[in-house]
């Protein structure tokens, strides 16, 4: 009985990696979700801050057109300095760690906070736009990093439960955002620049805080080549001081991937061993985005005010939405283990082709039917609850779990690049979609849901309770059932890898 009890002890949630993953989260991806809804309520202010500013400099107003594009410059800054924060992952996280890159990015929230909470008295519009891009450049870091670090800190039964919880502190961020963004509160003439530099509160706390707790222990072993730390970092996070199972499963990951050395975004591309984790991604973090998630967050209003909410009760009924985003994201922390991640994906992204499908229907008949517009709410809260379940918080989950320690900060590049351009794309152009398809324009994500769950149905295998090397033995024999010539790339994957 004595040698079983550290496998009965593996599944212990330790106070040292609970508070570490709070911290983690809280400090980043909190500032995500945060960042993405805080500019939406006071809007309205802020553009009248834009043409009063600009009328003090030239001595006129500026012309509708030449709002709207500032406007939009200053909107689309965020993705585009997350799509930056992700090119930067790589090169991050194997100089500085994943703690390090996880403190060093808090001067991209930090400084950000005190130029935006600083913009109206400074008179500078243009404060708020590169603020924009360095708090993108922080989202786009942190949507990468957290998973990844709380990924390798935590052991493989309660990965997937704290993998999720980065995409939870993201919907806690929109919904704070949107309690904040009340009228009555900080959406207003006087508020709106306290609203914007709140955001530096969370990035103090984690780089107060976090230096007190354990890098990655795949990090110090693997690429500082530091054992002792690396065996230290684990009896902290573990609670015991019985960890050289774990150290050796580690060793057999690095040992798995060192014929292959450096992975370059560049050389994940041509490798064919890699070539089904590779597409994976692309496919998962593009349909988690092009699937419509932002668009339905932008076309609820008008859903909830065509349905006869009134206009000032909107934003009461908007926060409740994002209200149930937190639910179903929380409850999803406690399933994923229990039903899996490949199930979870399945039924998220079903339930958002269904939503999309039945909504499209709602909104055309809106005017002929009197209890269409109900239907369309019911749509919506359907969709974000689908959403929350699977496609939101698994895409990032799941790159961690399919890629090998040396690949897996270029395989984040490319997840958080797919991830940003997408979320760029679809705030880009829907509102073009939304003008010429009119009620028809939720078919598009409808299609993108239904194809993405025929691929994960067709391809994606289930990785709950399993090690690394376990799931990248299930990657190896599809990558070698499509290769033409496997034997060239088994040289990337020693007999202990691939179960020889």
């Amino acid at each position: 009985m004595e040698p079983q009890e550290p496998v009965k002890r593996e599944g212990r949630l330790t106070m040292v990696l609970a508070l570490a993953t709070l911290i983690a989260a809280f400090g980043s991806s909190f500032q995500y979700g945060y960042n993405v809804a805080a500019i939406n309520s006071p809007s309205g202010f802020m553009k009248d801050f834009y043409n009063e500013t600009y009328y003090d400099r030239i001595g006129e107003y500026m012309s509708e057109f030449s709002l709207t594009l500032l406007w939009s410059v200053s909107v689309s800054m965020f993705p585009f300095g997350g799509f930056i924060g992700s090119l930067m992952v790589g090169p991050l996280v194997n100089h500085l760690g994943r703690k390090g890159t996880l403190l060093f990015n808090n001067i991209f929230s930090i400084v950000p906070a005190i130029l935006m909470g600083c913009s109206k008295v400074a008179q500078s519009f243009e404060m708020i736009i590169v603020s924009r891009l360095l708090v993108g450049i922080c989202a786009g870091l942190s949507s990468n990093v957290v998973p990844m670090y709380l990924g390798e800190l935590a052991p493989k039964n309660l990965r997937g439960a704290l993998g999720v919880v980065p995409q939870l502190f993201i919907t806690v961020g929109i919904l704070v955002a949107q309690i904040f963004g009340l009228r009555t509160l900080l959406a207003n003439k006087e508020g709106w620049p306290i609203l914007l530099g709140l955001t530096g509160i969370p990035a103090a706390l984690q780089l107060l805080f976090l230096p007190f707790f354990p890098e990655s222990p795949r990090y110090l072993l693997i690429q500082k080549k530091d054992e002792e730390a690396a065996k230290n970092a684990l009896r902290r996070l573990r609670g015991w001081d019985e960890v050289d199972a774990e150290i050796e499963e580690i060793r057999e990951e690095d040992q798995a991937e060192k014929a292959a050395g450096f992975i370059s975004v560049l050389k994940l591309f041509r490798m064919r061993s890699l070539r089904w984790q590779v597409i994976s991604t692309i496919i998962l973090m593009g349909g988690q985005q092009l699937s419509g998630v932002n668009a339905i967050y932008y076309y609820a209003d008008q859903i909830y005010l065509s349905a006869g909410v009134r206009d000032q009760d909107v934003q009461f009924v908007t926060a409740g939405t994002g209200a149930v985003n937190v639910l179903m994201t929380g409850i999803a922390i406690f399933v994923v283990e229990l039903l899996g991640r490949r199930f979870l994906l399945l039924l998220g992204f079903s339930t958002c082709f269904t939503a999309c499908c039945v909504l499209t229907a709602a909104l055309a008949l809106q005017e002929t039917i009197s209890w269409m517009p109900y239907l369309s709410i019911v749509c919506v809260i359907s969709y974000v609850i689908g959403h929350a379940l699977g496609p939101s918080p698994i895409p990032a989950l799941f790159i961690t779990e399919i890629f090998l320690q040396s690949s897996r900060p270029a395989a984040y590049m490319v997840g958080g690049s797919v991830h940003w351009l997408s979320n760029f794309t679809v705030g880009l152009i829907f509102p073009f979609i939304q003008v010429g398809l009119g009620a028809y324009c939720f078919i598009i994500f409808a299609v993108i849901c239904l194809l993405t769950t025929i691929y994960i149905f067709l391809v994606v295998p289930e990785t709950k309770s399993k090690t690394f090397i376990e799931i990248n033995q299930i990657f190896t024999k599809m990558n070698k059932v499509s290769e033409v010539h496997p034997e060239k790339e088994l040289k990337d994957f020693p007999p202990s890898a691939v179960g020889l």
